[in-house]
């Protein structure tokens, strides 16, 4: 089972992040980051997961080296008894997924809800999603299904980042080119 995001299905119900907030491991803090794709154009929303490098930039650069990427490729949340709450991985991170969280000084995110995925269940976000934006399947059942196709391949300028988490993609494109000049205010004046 693989976890999949398609932001054009996403119909910004939100039930992703209750669903999140009920998690027993989150304790009442969602993980989804959830926004608007272009509030100044349109009404469309997106729900994003942690995508999982498989070269984590937010565990690279933490100085208490309290993120870890387990064996089956899951970057866990800052382990508490070793985050100092310096934001490093928070500003670090390509896809803008780690939150810090002040009152625990500690920082937060997706980890596919481990307790869940680690016995076979699938991640809380895409038990609940309508639109099917957050899934979690085989990849046999996402090309028998989705007209998009799967990618975890994504530009950043000349860095290029892999993922475990993929996003869905129109058919002919193979990786997804991110110009960070594309979401700035400034860039559309």
């Amino acid at each position: 089972m693989q976890f999949f995001v398609d932001p054009s299905r996403c119909i910004g119900c939100q039930s992703c992040l209750n669903a999140c907030e009920e998690c027993e491991t989150h304790r009442g803090v969602s993980m989804i980051n959830f926004d608007f794709v272009d509030r100044r154009e349109s009404i469309a929303t997106a729900a994003y997961v942690c995508f999982h490098c498989e070269d984590p930039t937010c565990a690279e650069v933490c100085p208490a080296d309290a993120i870890k990427k387990g064996d089956d490729g899951i970057v866990q949340s800052a382990l508490e008894p070793r985050c100092i709450g310096c934001a490093n991985c928070v500003l670090a991170c390509p896809f803008g997924i780690p939150k810090l969280h002040p009152k625990r000084e500690l920082m937060m995110k997706c980890d596919m809800c481990y307790d869940r995925t680690s016995v076979g269940k699938k991640p809380m976000c895409a038990t609940v999603c309508p639109s099917q934006a957050l899934t979690f399947a085989t990849p046999e059942t996402i090309a028998r299904e989705r007209r998009e196709v799967p990618t975890n391949t994504f530009q950043f300028g000349r860095e290029t980042v892999k993922t475990k988490v993929f996003m869905m993609t129109p058919v002919g494109v193979d990786e997804v080119s991110i110009d960070v000049a594309d979401y700035m205010w400034e860039a559309r004046a």
